[in-house]
């Protein structure tokens, strides 16, 4: 089995302030990964599938971890989720949900629609780079990710 070349970030996130703090929090964490950033659901779908810009990207060669806010210009994010898991291609794609929404309903249908992870924004800027960090070395280095499409179809009539 042959494994990715590098595992990139996906960053959907319209707020530049939060934008600056992930990355910022990412590299103060040592976690020094490609990450792509999006910063609307229409932009963040052109990229997941391959259009647009991002024609040509293999869609089952998807980010190791995708951090997507909910309130999002254009499309939103859960939208974005259904979408992704509503494709063979994308479906086993890592999604961890990063929003400042304290809606009940948002985490629900977030599961509901195969969210890996769910964390809401901490408010101090300290706790939001721990969340970061923890979010990035969790993904990046400790979870087992699923095989490549190719792999995973043997044996499961895919």
């Amino acid at each position: 089995m042959e494994e990715r070349q590098e595992k990139v970030i996906l960053l959907v996130e319209d707020n530049p302030d939060d934008e600056e703090l992930t990355l910022r929090a990412l590299a103060k964490s040592g976690i020094n990964n490609k990450v792509v950033v999006c910063r609307d659901g229409a932009d963040a779908l052109n990229y997941i599938f391959g259009r647009g810009n991002y024609k040509g990207r293999d869609p089952a060669d998807y980010p190791s971890i995708t951090l997507l806010d909910l309130k999002l210009p254009k499309v939103d994010g859960l939208t974005i989720l259904e979408r992704i898991r509503g494709d063979s291609r994308t479906r086993m794609m890592p999604v961890a949900i990063l929003t400042s929404s304290k809606l009940e309903e948002d985490l629900i249908r977030s599961y509901a629609l195969g969210v890996n992870s769910y964390v809401r924004k901490p408010v101090k800027t300290e706790l939001f780079i721990e969340a970061i960090r923890n979010l990035g070395l969790y993904w990046l280095l400790l979870n087992e990710p699923p095989p490549s499409r190719d792999d995973s179809s043997r044996g499961l009539g895919l």
